[in-house]
């Protein structure tokens, strides 16, 4: 018996010596991140106090705070900041679906502001904005080195009001002014028409209006056509939307699809990911559809995109999207502002990532260009020249973690092929829509083949 209590004393004495020379080293370098973090924070404290203090001007101590702030959060993606709680009602304005401006969404790049696309119907539409566009002054006031928050500040003002922004466009020279008119702006969220026996549904934002008025349209122009037997098809036009509310975009997908995984989302922490599926009942009675895309189709637009594409459910034509594969959430902070922290990647269906890669369509389709609105104008700054834009070419953008090198450089090889067949045009037009019809008709048909 004493040997045995003897024999489990020993075992117990044994594996508290051996916890505590693995744990040891652990919670001695826990202990040193723990007391370098206080000592960051300390020096944080020193650095505001001397500047309250010894600052050539008297500060304002709220703003210097709410600046420390949101230097923290841009420091690490373009799309986490912090919004001060007039940006923060303005946001829950915004998405709701009518608001003051230009009418302009905007992401910062090389320290000017980049319009990621125009709305349409808006004064910025009206006037020839772009996605694309950089916009490097504001009634004449260079926006370099100004964060995004104090640009687009600047860009504000009261209904009626002219502003005028400096553009600077990719092919053109030089910068060119732009005169502007504010006006209130009231999306609507999806447009739509019919052209021969073809629906042309246009979505130009994601927000709480966007599956009820997508919803309406659809069947309204189905009702004018006296049924579904007798529509060809249909167009989801998502060119120049850039994104919005996550849970509108898996709802326009479930529109189309009768079951399957839409989007997946996944965190730093694997527990936190989501899979959001879709559920009985495909509107479009499984005609085909075709999706619409560009430079400006960004974020929520691509969630569509790339779920319909996935599920060989449409053809995708256009151009390269954004590539902005991220999810943010808006997180509520005392003193009634907010934290919009990027918080997860979203995956298409086939599990792929989009992060500064972009949907590439199935039929990549150029669009003319047109000439800029006033070309002769000149900037006072010297402005560096700027290649074609998209998340890629931001700052500080987060990785795309679904590739290996190899996937990779085989998605690049089949871009190369898709954008061989488009400069086809320039030469035979008719020649390369036989090649891209083809194509189309092989990515719908797959899955019937497998079956």
């Amino acid at each position: 018996m004493r040997k045995f209590v003897m024999a489990a004393l020993g075992g117990t004495v044994a594996g508290v010596l051996l916890t505590t020379q693995v744990a040891g080293p652990l919670i001695a370098q826990e202990a040193e991140r723990t007391e370098n973090v206080y000592e960051q924070l300390d020096l944080f404290g020193d650095i505001f106090e001397r500047i309250r203090a010894q600052y050539v001007e008297e500060v304002d101590s709220k703003k210097l705070v709410e600046a420390a702030i949101n230097g923290m959060l841009t420091s690490l993606d373009p799309h986490s900041s912090y919004l001060p709680p007039e940006d923060f009602d303005d946001m829950q304005v915004q998405t709701r679906g009518e608001f003051g401006g230009l009418g302009i969404e905007v992401t910062q790049d090389q320290g000017f502001v980049k319009v990621v696309s125009p709305m349409d119907g808006t004064p910025a539409d009206a006037a020839g904005i772009e996605a694309g566009d950089f916009i490097t002054h504001v009634n004449g006031e260079s926006v370099l080195g100004l964060t995004l928050d104090q640009a687009v500040d600047m860009m504000r003002g009261p209904v009626g009001s002219e502003i005028i922004i400096t553009v600077v466009r990719e092919g053109t020279d030089e910068p060119f002014d732009v005169s502007i008119i504010r006006d209130t702006i009231k999306v609507t969220a999806v447009k739509s028409r019919v052209v021969g026996n073809t629906v042309v549904l246009r979505i130009t934002t994601f927000n709480d209006q966007t599956t009820p008025g997508l919803q309406e349209e659809l069947g309204k122009r189905v009702a004018e056509l006296d049924g579904l037997a007798n529509v060809d098809g249909f167009v989801v036009d998502l060119r120049n939307n850039p994104g919005g509310l996550l849970t509108e975009a898996i709802s326009v997908s479930d529109t189309f699809l009768e079951k399957g995984e839409i989007v997946s989302t996944r965190g730093r922490d694997p527990a936190d990911g989501e899979r959001f599926n879709a559920t009985s009942g495909d509107m479009a009675g499984g005609k085909p559809i075709v999706v619409l895309i560009n430079g400006g189709s960004a974020s929520a637009s691509e969630i569509v995109a790339g779920a319909l594409q996935d599920h060989r459910r449409a053809i995708v034509v256009g151009t390269k999207s954004f590539g902005k594969g991220s999810v943010q959430t808006v997180v509520p902070l005392r003193g009634d502002g907010a934290m919009r922290l990027t918080t997860a990647r979203y995956y298409t269906p086939s599990g792929r990532s989009i992060q500064a890669l972009g949907v590439m369509p199935d039929i990549v389709v150029n669009q003319p260009v047109q000439p800029p609105a006033d070309p002769a104008a000149e900037g006072e700054e010297a402005v560096p020249e700027f290649a074609p834009q998209s998340e890629a070419d931001l700052r500080g953008i987060i990785s795309n973690d679904s590739m290996t090198e190899d996937e990779r450089k085989l998605l690049e090889e089949e871009r190369a092929r898709v954008e061989e067949t488009a400069k086809l045009r320039d030469e035979d037009y008719q020649l390369a829509y036989a090649v891209d019809i083809l194509r189309g008709l092989n990515a719908v048909a797959a899955p019937a083949a497998a079956e």
